[in-house]
């Protein structure tokens, strides 16, 4: 079949497809006489897997490296596990970082809703940011001269 009636089946972009050819995801396709590529029906199938691995929160490098398992004539199953191990973990400390910055968030807006300054202070651009010490791990406080509070 023809790029385009691969796009179309698979809902995928003729650019992202040459993009995954490119990057070694798809295997360069056969050429018709007249030079058009032509894919076997197989390619529908990996397009699938790939845009699966991608929902799953995968890279295209981890799917990349999964398809190479698979196309050694490996079962790769094991490794997925691995990887989706590994990127359980990461989402997970997302999320925490996520529900700590939320937490910091709201005392910030807390705060901010306890006082409302009516007159400009030349030396602070916003005290609900300036006067902030409760910031999560992962989060530097400078004061004025780039220093460390």
């Amino acid at each position: 079949m023809k790029i385009g009636e691969l796009a179309k089946l698979t809902k995928t972009s003729t650019k992202t497809i040459r993009f995954y050819e490119d990057s070694g995801l798809l295997p360069s396709p056969a050429r018709s006489a007249s030079g058009y590529r032509d894919y076997g029906p197989e390619i529908v199938d990996r397009l699938r897997f790939i845009h699966r691995g991608q929902a799953a929160g995968l890279t295209l490098q981890k799917v990349r490296q999964i398809l190479a398992i698979h196309d050694r004539g490996e079962v790769p199953c094991g490794h997925v596990r691995q990887v989706l191990h590994s990127r359980l973990d990461q989402v997970r400390a997302q999320i925490a970082e996520l529900v700590a910055l939320e937490g910091h968030l709201q005392t910030l807006l807390d705060r901010a809703s306890r006082h409302t300054p009516t007159k400009h202070d030349h030396s602070t651009v916003c005290w609900i940011l300036e006067n902030d010490l409760d910031a999560p791990a992962g989060v530097e406080l400078t004061d004025a001269r780039g220093q460390y509070s």
